[in-house]
């Protein structure tokens, strides 16, 4: 398992778990940066700015990665979509981006440029980027609309009830609980984990299944939302006081046990 370094505390959350899946399809895949540079096309040094929060990893990359890791591509594509509108956001309200406060400006350099050599690179590099821009939307128009045909697909299959509100970003704002007990376990139709950590701030569907299980337990965490916030914490630690746990407001695997176990009949 890889050591990763901790991300920059100013991501935002829905950054944060971008980063945090591509990370997992990394150490699931075993390959080093440089074999991954080989596989994807981008370079070992993209690949350690992307996977260390310093920069936001562009749509190609994490349609690689999906291949690579064997994941959901339609749901990568959506969490990157989320992430990429949080990062414009942070860019446009001035906050500084990891890679935007390691550089420095040289005046100096600009100041010697002749002002209509600068103008003429300007108007060329402008022209590039319009292009391009243009392409990009394009692209990612198409693939958003596949991606939220699956996802609609995908979801109509798994809910026979009402499907959970969602905004026009794709953002869930209330998830549908779809209790079952499956053998000696308790489901809620949203992940089927037993291991993965969360903690506060985390956001997605792991979250959602352990909201539905928490009030299903008795210690209501208020809406099923899918974010890992102050009143999930507190139902968590509630529960885990309640089964003789370790009370840390972190759901472990020992809590996912507790709360997918079923009483005997």
């Amino acid at each position: 398992m890889s050591r990763w370094k901790a991300l920059p505390a100013e991501l935002h959350p829905h950054v944060h778990q971008l980063i945090v899946r591509l990370r997992r399809l990394k150490d699931h895949s075993e390959l080093s940066t440089r074999q991954l540079a080989v596989k994807t096309g981008y370079s070992a040094r993209s690949w350690q700015r992307y996977l260390n929060g310093r920069s936001l990893p562009p749509l190609e990359a994490v349609e690689a990665m999906a291949r690579i890791g064997r994941d959901d591509p339609a749901r990568l594509l959506v969490m990157h979509e989320i992430a990429a509108q949080r990062w414009a956001e942070g860019r446009a309200a001035g906050t500084a981006t990891p890679e935007d406060s390691s550089a420095t400006p040289d005046h100096t350099s600009t100041e010697r440029q002749p002002y209509g050599r600068l103008l003429r690179v300007a108007v060329a590099a402008g022209a590039v980027v319009t292009v391009l821009s243009v392409s990009v939307a394009l692209l990612l128009a198409v693939r958003l609309t596949e991606a939220r045909a699956q996802l609609a697909h995908d979801r109509a299959d798994a809910e026979a009830t009402a499907p959970a509100t969602v905004s026009e970003s794709l953002v869930p704002v209330i998830y549908t609980c779809r209790l079952e007990r499956q053998g000696t376990r308790w489901h809620a139709g949203l992940s089927s984990t037993t291991d993965i950590l969360l903690s506060n701030t985390q956001v997605g569907l792991e979250v959602a299944e352990a909201q539905c299980l928490l009030r299903r337990a008795g210690t209501a965490p208020g809406d099923i939302d899918g974010v890992f916030g102050p009143k999930t914490r507190r139902a968590v630690e509630r529960m885990q006081k309640q089964n003789g746990l370790i009370v840390n407001g972190v759901i472990d695997p020992p809590t996912w046990q507790a709360l997918r176990k079923a009483a005997p009949e």
